[in-house]
């Protein structure tokens, strides 16, 4: 069968493609970034597109035409410099509706969630819902699958979040701590499409995904933290006023393209508990493994654990050079007559005071766009481009400032340190 995977480059998208494909069905992959997917699957189509632009039947009709299945594996968590919730999750899903409709004998898988519990209004969960409404009336074939918190090999934003906590060391800091977590292993949900695809699921099925337990979030923490072979850790409750200054920041980094999971949807979606539903009278058909089983079946290894210790300093990382740059292009500016006097000897005044302005707001320019999330690749390639020529100019000009006593030109060798470590975790999935 011809299927299309929208968010095939995605957390759950790739395990879904790894399936099917597996199982002998010719898989397309739709995304906005697929450069990476597409070399982790030689074997499958990619197709580059935004969701947020296909808000037309008239958009999809070309790729229903070419597939006799769409598996709807795409979302966002919240409104951003890079997502649109109203038109990814919702118009531009009731356009491929309409256009599967108009195609006939297509089938429409989609993975939702449920959208009655913590954060209902939220445009998370409104979206979703509206968009599954939809689906159930437009007439096409379809399967819905709610999937309660998908747990698998890889991690991405809440499963990622979880292993950063329960890294921490000494203790585990835990908001909404005693919330019920139900959990479905990512596995799972990959042979649940498969199922649903395959007809082993009765198309008009509307099927929650989780394991037969009811967790707290404590419980998953410290079944994580045993995951990564670390020590038991006492787990501290934070107080809802003292995280919310964090979620101000998370939200405002998702102004600048960041997509954290420490934003105020899955802060509100988390204090209601992450369930798959209450409505379990559609089963899918094969027993669900635990949130243990899952664990002990994909072992951890050392680089689990330096990924959970480096998620959340990832951020302090970007902050840190940011403010590194701006304050390194903007106090010169208040001292232009002692920064011009580095250059006595090799450059008149105005020259130099030129030199010194250019690389001030370079500088600036450098420490405000890393963060930014579309530039902030560039702008640490632009960081380091830019330290190794300021150290080369700075050797050949005055080679003695490698032996002051406070060590200016040393100490722009770990800063550059520090940008290859931002440029080794930049990446989100």
């Amino acid at each position: 069968m011809d299927i299309l995977i929208l968010g095939g480059n995605g957390f759950i998208g790739s395990a879904v493609m790894a399936g099917l494909a597996a199982a002998g069905h010719r898989v397309t992959g739709l995304g906005r970034n697929i450069e990476a997917a597409s070399r982790r699957f030689p074997e499958s189509r990619f197709v580059r597109a935004d969701l947020s632009s296909m808000t037309s039947p008239a958009d999809w009709e070309s790729l229903v035409g070419e597939h006799q299945a769409i598996v709807n594996c795409a979302g966002a968590l919240q409104d951003g410099l890079r997502d649109d919730l109203d038109a990814v999750q919702e118009r531009a899903m009731v356009a491929l509706y309409e256009a599967a409709a108009k195609a006939g004998g297509r089938l429409v898988v989609q993975i939702s969630a449920t959208t009655d519990g913590g954060g209902a209004e939220l445009p998370f969960l409104s979206t979703k819902r509206t968009a599954d409404a939809a689906l159930k009336a437009s007439g096409v074939d379809h399967i819905i699958l709610r999937p309660a918190m998908v747990i698998g090999r890889n991690a991405h934003g809440g499963t990622a979040l979880i292993r950063a906590l329960a890294s921490f060391p000494f203790v585990i800091p835990a908001i909404h701590d005693q919330s019920i977590i139900e959990t479905v292993a990512l596995d799972d949900v990959a042979e649940a499409v498969l199922r649903a695809v395959s007809g082993e699921i009765q198309p008009g099925s509307d099927v929650a995904l989780a394991a037969p337990e009811a967790l707290t979030l404590a419980d998953v923490l410290a079944r994580h933290r045993r995951w990564l072979g670390l020590p038991p850790a006492r787990l501290a409750s934070v107080p809802l006023a003292l995280a919310r200054p964090v979620t101000v920041l998370a939200d405002l980094a998702g102004r600048l393209g960041w997509r954290s999971p420490l934003r105020s949807t899955a802060m509100t979606v988390m204090a209601g508990g992450v369930i798959a539903g209450d409505d379990r009278s559609d089963d899918p058909g094969f027993p669900l493994r635990t949130l243990d089983r899952t664990l002990t079946e994909n072992p951890s290894g050392v680089q689990d654990v330096w990924f959970a210790r480096l998620y959340l300093l990832k951020a302090p990382i970007l902050v840190m050079l940011s403010a590194f740059w701006l304050i390194s292009g903007l106090v010169p500016l208040g001292r232009l007559t002692a920064a011009t006097a580095h250059f006595d000897g090799f450059l008149t005044y105005h020259p130099a005071l030129f030199t010194v302005l250019a690389t001030c707001l370079l500088d600036i320019g450098l420490g405000l766009a890393v963060l930014f999330r579309p530039t902030a690749r560039r702008a640490l390639w632009g960081m380091i481009a830019v330290s190794i020529v300021y150290l080369l100019g700075a050797t050949v000009t005055n080679l003695s400032l490698w032996f002051d006593p406070l060590g200016p030109l040393v100490k722009v060798l770990p800063s550059i340190m520090l940008t290859l470590v931002a440029l080794a975790t930049l990446d989100e999935r």
